[in-house]
């Protein structure tokens, strides 16, 4: 069999690994966007109690590996006796360290917007949740686009750990692959170019939205 015919019989493998790995990566994403803005929200209208809890929980999941929160995440609940799919521990531990990382991200967005425009809001009469959804979350989400999109290319990257959970993912079916075929070196570089593939494309999406939006800023 040549090179050609193995790599065509690895393509329906890799290309479910890759869906697996996208959905599993944007759900993550998704999660950790909102609970950033929670942790904002927190770190901001708490107090010091809040602020603190914030800052504990940043410095946690920044300061400790990705495959030891996913362990403890699918391990934890067990030892309560509740048992827990791997996809869910899955989404749960990459959703909750990408908070940590993209609640810095949102920081340095809000800070970035005019304290006057806040004041404006007030002025005519908007409340917090509605100067956050309306007035400062667009915004921070046009500051931050690059960043965010750094992150959901590492989080991409980082969910190769997941396969540890036997989930399918573009690791996991390499793996078997390699099981199945002992071509390592092969199989893998197929597997390092499906992640290059999901990268590349969300790093062109987010371009496009980029270049979409100075568009319309100056149109």
């Amino acid at each position: 069999m040549t090179l050609a015919e193995r790599l065509a019989d690895y393509m329906p493998a890799i290309a479910s690994g890759m869906l697996t790995t996208a959905w599993l990566s944007m759900l993550a994403i998704v999660l950790g966007f909102f609970a950033a803005l929670g942790l904002y929200v927190l770190r901001t209208r708490s107090g010091r109690i809040g602020a603190g809890a914030v800052k504990m929980y940043v410095s946690f999941f920044r300061g400790t590996p990705l495959l030891v929160q996913l362990l403890m995440l699918f391990y934890l609940p067990a030892a309560f006796g509740v048992d827990i799919q791997s996809e869910l521990a899955a989404i749960a531990a990459l959703g909750l360290n990408s908070a940590a990382f993209q609640s810095e991200i949102l920081r340095a967005g809000f800070a970035a917007i005019p304290h006057a425009q806040i004041e404006a809001a007030r002025v005519f009469g908007l409340n917090p949740r509605q100067i956050l959804w309306h007035i400062q979350v667009p915004q921070v989400l046009r500051i931050t686009l690059p960043s965010l999109t750094s992150e959901t290319i590492d989080i991409i990257k980082g969910s190769a750990v997941i396969s540890v959970l036997a989930i399918a993912d573009l690791m996991r079916v390499g793996k078997q692959l390699v099981a199945v075929s002992h071509r390592p070196l092969e199989v893998y570089l197929s597997i390092a170019l499906a992640y290059l593939l999901l990268t590349t494309l969300i790093a062109m999406l987010a371009s496009a939205v980029v270049h979409r939006s100075r568009e319309e800023k100056h149109a």
